[in-house]
């Protein structure tokens, strides 16, 4: 090899050994690689950052807009509010939660899917008695197997279809082409789940408990006189044993209902009193048909999806101290409403505006995002924080936002529109139709992801021009021989270790060009083989770094590494030994 090769060999194992043993930026450490190799001329500018235009790339970063729609909307929960019911046993509850999620995945971004169903599985597993950590690792795991089966399921098979076309633009892949491997892998995957998890996943609690915050609050909410909650029961709503919150009590037409049965039926004007946590407060408040009961919010400026939940601890040089909220005109002051107060950790049971503020008293507060930044150095207060991903969803929107996703995937299936344009058109309706705002967009996107997947195109580059990708090609067909089924083999178990170090998405696209010298050299259809490197990419169980929702939800089922490798490692084998079977039967070398 010339040194230009056997330099961006040494790149590529420095980032690999970086990104695996190390706690630097993955982003970080893939462009500091791709410096490298432009400083010492491997790599022309064009050639480093031409990922950047990479269509598969600019499709990543679309979709991002296309979920925050339905995440600013609500239109994830409303999907999936009415799926979870009361299981019967262990294996019922399982299926209840991987077959909608493997089915969504197959149309959104796994991430958000995942992130919106931890908190519900967690206070269903409360309520049914279940251990969370029987059924936080079939959620992830169902959401990567449900990924597989369309195009347009992980961000890996978007990137790795721009790979394909910038090379042959005729041999692009459409909507359901994966459907004919990732779906029996889906379902085969699923099945070992069932059949195995009982033995190999633990039983063990949630290292995370809510309840153990020291700051409780009292909420007021008002159930809508035109919502979908009326005629409901308190189980049916979804309001009985909430994950760091409980109803207390319910306040009908001034007449208080204590230990609230499960079987009360709401009415509209309900005031229902609740205690628990911010964050809980913050879930609260995202719950379609209740809103709460301070008529000060509406005197707010903006609509409430504009807007955040605050805490701020009150200190002795507030004009408000020794005032009621009410009397000393918080509103007005701050323009802010006070939704809750603690005191001492502890609620105080009065209505807000009633309340006399004291020193320390911990407010929960909503206000326009710009509360922090006019009073984080207010002497008014001693501390303000804002408590993350806390803007009330737009409801009303959320049928809109569905019906453009349902839209996306039509057109795109029926050769309507290539991917790209399809995401775009639904992005832009999105926006237009106010599903999301513009700060919505802009905070939606990930780019440490898009850096990542760019410096990786970069680096790939490298691989092919200075003849590296040939030699690797060149040592795997030497070591299994011509036979281009143990090809196809080598090179799913090859990017499945990758995946296993670092990103699924730049284990893909280091693997490529590899792919692509080894269907060359054999002088094969080079599909089989892109495929193999989609599915194996994405399909990585056995350790919680290997794909983003195993991370995701280690914390909340209170997981080890070695829980992941425990049932991640024989579902790693079992899917290789199917999609290795089954794509050369539907793709022919």
């Amino acid at each position: 090899m010339i040194w230009e090769a056997w330099l961006t060999l040494g790149v590529l194992l420095g980032v690999l050994g970086l990104v695996s043993m190390t706690r630097l930026a993955t982003d970080m450490v893939f462009l500091g690689g791709l410096v490298v190799l432009l400083v010492t001329g491997v790599l022309s500018p064009r050639e480093a950052f031409g990922g950047l235009g990479n269509e598969g790339l600019i499709t990543v970063a679309v979709l991002y807009v296309v979920v925050a729609g339905l995440q600013e909307t609500g239109g994830i929960r409303w999907i999936v509010q009415y799926v979870l019911g009361k299981p019967r046993s262990l294996g019922h509850a399982q299926i209840r939660v991987m077959a909608p999620v493997a089915f969504l995945s197959a149309f959104l971004n796994n991430t958000p899917v995942v992130a919106m169903l931890i908190p519900a599985i967690r206070e269903w597993t409360s309520k049914f008695d279940l251990a969370s950590s029987k059924l936080m690792i079939p959620l992830s795991y169902a959401a990567i197997l449900g990924g597989t089966c369309t195009l347009i399921g992980t961000s890996t098979n978007l990137v790795v279809n721009g790979l394909l076309i910038e090379k042959a633009p005729e041999a692009g892949l459409h909507m359901f082409d994966l459907a004919w491997v990732g779906l029996p892998v889906a379902v085969i995957g699923v099945g070992f789940i069932l059949l195995t998890s009982r033995w190999l996943l633990p039983d063990r609690r949630p290292v995370i408990s809510q309840m153990s915050d020291p700051r409780e609050y009292s909420v007021e909410m008002l159930v809508d006189s035109d919502g979908p909650l009326i005629g409901r029961t308190i189980e049916n709503a979804g309001l009985r044993h909430l994950s760091g919150m409980f109803l207390a009590e319910i306040d009908r037409g001034g007449t208080v209902l204590p230990a609230v049965s499960p079987q009360e039926v709401l009415q509209a004007g309900d005031r229902l009193i609740f205690v628990g946590v911010p964050e809980s407060v913050a879930e609260l408040q995202k719950i379609r048909g209740i809103s709460p009961a301070t008529n000060q919010l509406f005197k707010l400026e903006g609509p409430r999806s504009q807007r955040a939940l605050f805490e701020a601890v009150v200190s002795a040089n507030c004009p408000v101290v020794g005032r009621t909220i009410r009397g000393g005109r918080f509103r007005s002051r701050y323009h802010a409403v006070v939704i809750a107060v603690a005191r001492n950790g502890e609620r105080v049971r009065q209505k807000v505006g009633n309340i006399v503020l004291q020193p320390g008293d911990t407010l929960l507060l909503e206000a326009r995002p710009t509360f922090f930044e006019q009073q984080r150095n207010n002497r008014d207060f001693l501390v303000v924080s804002r408590i993350e991903d806390s803007s009330p969803p737009r409801h009303e929107r959320a049928p809109l936002a569905v019906a453009l996703l349902a839209g996306m995937v039509m057109s795109v299936t029926m050769g309507w529109f290539s991917m790209l344009e399809a995401a775009l058109v639904t992005a832009a309706g999105m926006v237009l139709t106010r599903c999301v705002s513009v700060p919505g967009v802009r905070g939606s996107i990930d780019w440490s992801v898009l850096l990542v997947i760019a410096a990786a195109f970069g680096i790939g580059t490298a691989a092919e021009t200075t003849g590296l990708a040939l030699t690797a090609a060149h040592g795997v067909i030497g070591f299994v021989g011509d036979n281009p089924w143990f090809n196809l083999a080598a090179i799913y178990l090859l990017t499945t270790l990758f995946s296993a170090v670092v990103t699924n998405n730049a284990a893909a696209v280091l693997m490529f060009p590899i792919t692509v010298a080894v269907a060359g050299d054999l002088d094969a259809n080079v599909i089989p083989f892109v495929i193999a490197v989609m599915m194996s990419a994405s399909a990585s169980f056995a350790t919680p770094i290997g794909y983003q929702t195993n991370l995701m939800v280690m914390g909340p089922g209170g997981y080890h590494f070695t829980d992941f490798l425990r049932i991640g490692l024989p579902l790693n084998l079992v899917t290789a030994a199917l999609a290795i079977g089954l794509i050369p039967l539907v793709w022919a070398f």
